[in-house]
């Protein structure tokens, strides 16, 4: 078979591989069985003539050749949409920029930047979609799939890249704030402005499930006991009202401060080494267009308001 003769659904297919990194979460977002994914992707990589992706045991990568093929798929998927879009009367997508963005960035920073856009840009639409930063970090191949423009991730020492295939992204910091403590307002440790870290030991904790790095979220990092996880909760807004009604402390970005609810306060830890988290941007390095230049801006300077 010539590449000339691939078809639409193959070119989906092998997109959607390249996007989630696997054949079963592609065949899951596509509504497929594994083993049609699997003959689409075996039928394109015959056309081409070569090995488009490298079969790995934790999931995908593309290989030189995938990434070309990436890149024009994208395009003429895109061309496709816009022309379904025109045939059936609906106004062109030019001006719409998909965003991915972890929970921290949801509660004040995403807000602000949006309101701003619907004041300087009403044509401008963003559709965005939230995940933790593991599931993020592996989105990232969504940008260069083109399923997502921008991605809004957080980043916890020792600051790895958070990416490491090629073509490489456009990573940027918008900001860096010193890791806080969310502690009850009706707790001893409140009464001060700031929390010892000698006064940790012993306390209650409310954090995330476990998952790889982030096992123990929402514990204040490195202490030198095995802490008592008094709950577990994934969402931060569900962790701090667990802190107001008295049953637990948990740790927080500095950003989410202003959302935090009645009876809770943050606070800084002192006393020991200073804990950061970024917020990242990533974006394709290639030329942006207009809308998602204009996106960006809006982000870093929501991210320089609330800091």
């Amino acid at each position: 078979m010539d590449f000339e003769d691939v078809s639409l659904t193959a070119l989906r297919v092998f997109r959607a591989v390249a996007e989630h990194g696997t054949f079963t979460a592609a065949a899951t977002s596509l509504g497929y069985t594994q083993s049609a994914v699997s003959r689409q992707v075996a039928a394109i990589e015959r056309a081409a003539g070569t090995q488009l992706l490298q079969r790995r045991r934790e999931g995908v990568r593309l290989t030189a050749a995938g990434h070309t093929v990436l890149r024009h798929a994208t395009v003429v998927l895109d061309e496709i949409e816009a022309t379904a879009r025109e045939l059936s009367g609906l106004p062109p997508a030019a001006g719409t920029v998909r965003l991915g963005w972890i929970p921290s960035a949801g509660a004040v920073l995403l807000p602000r930047a949006l309101t701003e856009l619907g004041r300087t840009d009403p044509g401008l639409r963003v559709v965005s979609r939230e995940g933790t930063t593991p599931v993020l970090v592996r989105a990232l191949r969504a940008l260069r799939a083109g399923s997502l423009d921008l991605v809004l991730l957080g980043s916890a020492p020792p600051f790895r890249s958070p990416d490491t295939e090629t073509p490489p992204l456009v990573v940027e910091t918008l900001t860096e704030r010193s890791l806080r403590l969310a502690v009850p307002a009706s707790h001893p440790l409140a009464r001060g402005d700031f929390v010892d870290v000698a006064d940790l030991r012993g306390q209650r904790w409310i954090a995330g499930p476990s998952s790889g790095e982030d096992r123990l979220m929402g514990v204040w990092p490195g202490l030198d006991e095995r802490p008592e996880i008094a709950h577990t909760a994934r969402d931060w807004l569900a962790k701090l009202h667990l802190v107001a009604a008295g049953l637990g402390l948990t740790t927080v970005s500095a950003a989410l401060a202003p959302a935090a609810p009645e009876g809770v306060r943050i606070l800084p830890v002192r006393g020991g080494p200073q804990e950061h988290r970024r917020l990242l941007l990533a974006g394709l390095a290639r030329r942006p267009t207009q809308s998602v230049n204009r996106v960006a801006a809006a982000l870093r300077a929501a991210a320089l308001a609330v800091t």
